[in-house]
């Protein structure tokens, strides 16, 4: 009761200035426990970030604590980083915080990257931090890739038999060439191509199964991580097997296609054979036919002779005993064809 009698005593003015000093007092508060500790922290880190930055970076939309926190990370560990540069990292979509790992990193290996190279492999998509670990300690890597479903890299020697292999190559990564060079299918894709060219060239398998680093020394040669963002460190063979014997097999299938070519080509000559026989079976009847219709004139022609005059009685019946002569005589002389053949037979 008092203290409303009071506040009603005291003047509007007087309540309003009240009120707007505990509005500025509740601003403050909220102002400490979210950037103050924040300015604090970088500040005894050695790292200073002005307040004034802090509250900037917040309406700029950018993340005051990511970027503290990675100045402080980067001074500690001797990398002199401006704000700015990691604010505008941040707005050009970059991880701040894996850029500074990877500069501390890099720093501690002896490895020449720089803030720009690491931001711009970032940008790319590529992991800096994993690209510095690989540098530092190398990766190996399978080929063929298991994850395509393949697990060895089959090709055929000279002599027709078929090798496959498989490689282990130990890579590291190339931090110059890790933007716009090209990635570990590349070189999964070359190593496969220098296996298959080792063992096609080879004039025996048994050359490549003796030794079999012949195919690490030629594949080698090629300088197969050219453009790319790795370094070869070696190519070591983990198998080699012998496969089947393509050259027998296919030997085998040409020998079976140039079987059916002849097959066809005889069975052409048959049926064109046939088709002649049958030709001359129907020209034959044709013949007989017109044999028939020749003796059928005889008798006209007889008969015709007779009425003319120009053939006598006389001269019919030698005509007639020269035909019966005739037939005697082929009757004989089929009888004499067929008596060696029965006596042969008994």
């Amino acid at each position: 009761m008092f203290s409303g009698i009071a506040l009603a005593k005291m003047s509007s003015p007087l309540v309003l200035l009240v009120i707007v000093g505990l509005l500025v007092l509740f601003a403050l508060l909220i102002f400490l426990f979210s950037y103050g500790f924040l300015y604090i922290r970088a500040l005894l880190a050695g790292a200073y970030v002005g307040v004034f930055e802090i509250v900037s970076m917040r309406l700029m939309g950018v993340s005051p604590s990511t970027i503290v926190n990675s100045r402080i990370m980067g001074i500690k560990a001797g990398l002199e980083l401006k704000t700015r540069l990691l604010e505008a990292h941040f707005l050009a979509g970059g991880d701040v915080p894996n850029v500074i790992r990877a500069l501390v990193a890099a720093s501690k290996a002896g490895i020449p990257l720089t803030f720009d190279m690491a931001c711009a492999i970032d940008l790319a998509g590529r992991d800096v931090l994993q690209a510095v670990g690989m540098y530092v300690k190398p990766a190996v890597i399978e080929c063929p890739d298991p994850s395509k479903g393949r697990s060895k890299v089959a090709a055929v020697a000279k002599d027709g038999i078929q090798l496959e292999a498989k490689a282990r190559v130990t890579v590291r990564a190339n931090v110059e060439k890790l933007v716009g060079g090209a990635w570990m299918e590349t070189i999964i894709a070359r190593v496969g191509e220098g296996i298959v060219t080792t063992i096609g060239s080879s004039e025996t398998y048994k050359a490549v199964l003796e030794n079999p680093d012949l195919i690490s020394r030629r594949v080698l040669d090629k300088a197969l991580d050219a453009e790319t963002a790795f370094e070869i460190v070696s190519i070591d063979i983990a198998d080699v097997d012998v496969g089947e014997n393509i050259g027998a097999k296919l030997q085998a299938d040409q020998a079976e296609a140039d079987k059916r070519v002849a097959q066809a080509l005889a069975e052409r000559r048959r049926a064109m054979a046939v088709a002649r026989e049958q030709e001359m079976q129907a020209l034959v009847a044709e013949n007989r036919a017109k044999v028939v219709l020749a003796e059928a004139e005889v008798p006209k022609a007889v008969a015709q002779a007779f009425r003319e005059g120009n053939l006598g009685i006389m001269d019919y019946y030698r005509l007639k005993n020269i035909e019966a002569d005739t037939d005697m005589r082929s009757t004989i002389g089929e009888k004499g064809d067929d008596e060696p053949n029965k006596e042969g037979g008994e």
